[in-house]
């Protein structure tokens, strides 16, 4: 076994310190090193830091619900347009054949030309594939709407990390690895959000007019992001170590001022260059996909890729196929069927993605995702071995097994899949990082949506057995290389490293 030493930077007093007395004398930025240990010490009281955060999860929110919002409504898509299952595979694969794009192209211009506006263009992406998904007149411009929502949802992911990674501090309750699991619970508010919808609509339209339940749950989409839109300019500011990276402290200390409520004030060296002696952070570049790769980052990238691949693949076919598999198992109709995947998405998924937040700064990502992933296993090979369940008892307990999925998802590899990908990279990489990290979890999510009702319809309920490879081979890697990112300065990286571009 081989084992990654993860060194433990010391506690910077005189950070914290200025940090603490801002309201009585400006913190002094000579350098973005500097603006990265003001946010690390953490926002002052009041400010407005939670509220970019919360705006930042809004997109995470948008991400999921357009994600699961065809889930339900698939075999009725599939009678409607008369779709054959290798059909229903290409039109469900769709959006995250397009968030593979996004999510290449998000990476490197979230590093490029800063969080800010590539959030601002991805809600434009929302807005208009939802409703040209709900006005769809066939499949083929259903699957090009879904494609289009699907750039916009990888172009936000990293753009959102990023945000939530650079807004938060690194140690204590709420620090960085708090604020990026979060993104878990708000993926589950939304797809649970996304099922009440449903069901509300079941319940409010008539018999001979269900045929319109899928056409208004994907058009829902575009009112979260029509909202985020109408709020952008008050609250959500560029990333202010983000801004310093670039060599703007003045707008660093500006933005420091607005959203994290720090005064600073810049102290130019001599010759009016703030930046003479501080150690310039790479600059963004498609060549930075290459440094994932070098002997620093080589291992994180492989762990975080791992995580995030077998978690999309086990977690999109067990939620995309989770009405077929609860109806399956409880032989009723669809009013039961959508209360049921309501039920487990709030009570094990959404509850264990809290608790994934809450033990973010004690117990760590790593033990948490290990425990996760082995609670997946056991609740998938319970799932194979059961099959169709022929009684009672038998129903209640892989029903129990699927929440216990689900609870292991949100705990564990839901939670921190993300943590890994945002934080084993400082600022200067962590677009590319997260970019990266997304190309090959929507690549394994696309195969998983496409053959997902392929393999059911061939194999039953043994697909299972095909699922549960997928956490064994993420414990395999975590089990050979221990990598924990909460509580470690990943930005002090940044200025350590001896040139740009090295």
């Amino acid at each position: 076994m081989s084992t990654i030493a993860v060194p433990t930077p010391p506690a910077d007093a005189a950070a914290r310190d200025a940090h603490a007395a801002h309201a009585a004398a400006p913190a002094v930025i000579r350098s973005a090193q500097d603006v990265a240990r003001l946010v690390n010490a953490g926002a002052a009281t009041g400010s407005n830091a939670r509220v970019v955060l919360a705006i930042a999860l809004g997109g995470v929110f948008l991400d999921a619900y357009d994600l699961t919002s065809l889930a339900y409504g698939v075999k009725d898509i599939a009678r409607e347009f008369a779709l054959s299952p290798v059909q229903v595979g290409f039109v469900s694969a769709a959006i995250t054949f397009g968030a593979i794009l996004g999510a290449l192209f998000g990476g490197y211009l979230t590093d490029r030309i800063g969080r800010y506006r590539v959030f601002m263009a991805d809600m434009l992406f929302f807005v208009v594939a939802a409703i040209a998904a709900g006005l769809a007149p066939n499949a083929w411009v259903l699957g090009g709407a879904r494609f289009l929502m699907g750039f916009g949802v990888g172009l936000d992911l990293p753009v959102a990390m990023a945000f939530l990674a650079e807004f938060s501090r690194v140690a204590g309750k709420g620090n960085k690895a708090a604020s990026v699991a979060a993104w878990c619970p708000a993926w589950y508010a939304a797809t649970s959000t996304c099922y009440l919808l449903i069901l509300g609509l079941y319940a409010i339209l008539p018999a001979h007019q269900l045929g319109w339940l899928w056409r208004l749950t994907l058009a829902f989409g575009a009112v979260p992001a029509l909202v985020i839109i109408a709020v952008r300019s008050r609250y959500i500011s560029e990333s202010p170590v983000w801004a310093a990276n670039q060599g703007d402290l003045e707008g660093a200390a500006r933005i420091l001022k607005r959203t994290y409520g720090v005064d600073a004030v810049v102290e130019r060296a001599q010759g009016g260059d703030p930046h003479a002696a501080q150690t310039r952070p790479r600059a963004a570049s498609w060549r930075n996909y290459g440094v994932l790769f070098n002997a620093t980052y080589r291992r994180r990238t492989i762990l975080a890729a791992t995580i995030g691949a077998a978690s999309s693949f086990g977690y999109n076919a067990i939620i995309f196929g989770l009405p077929v598999i609860i109806a399956s198992f409880l032989q009723q109709g669809p009013l039961t069927t959508i209360v049921a995947a309501l039920a487990l998405n709030l009570l094990f998924a959404f509850v264990g993605g809290l608790i994934g937040v809450r033990t973010a700064p004690t117990v760590g990502a790593w033990k948490m995702t290990v425990l996760g992933h082995s609670l997946q296993f056991v609740s998938l090979i319970g799932l194979a071995l059961i099959g169709h369940p022929g009684n009672g008892v038998l129903v209640v307990l892989a029903i129990l097994l699927l929440g216990g999925y689900l609870f292991g998802q949100g705990f564990g590899p839901g939670s921190h899949s993300m943590t890994y990908a945002s934080l084993s990279y400082p600022t200067s990489l962590r677009g590319i990082g997260v970019g990266f990290n997304q190309t090959l979890v929507r690549s394994s999510s696309t195969v998983s949506l496409f053959l997902f009702p392929i393999l059911a319809a061939a194999l039953g309920t043994k697909v299972f057995w095909v699922i549960a490879l997928a956490p064994l081979a993420s414990l395999l890697v975590l089990l050979a290389i221990r990598w924990e990112p909460s509580g470690y300065d990943i930005d002090a990286e940044d200025y350590a490293q001896p040139a740009p571009g090295q």
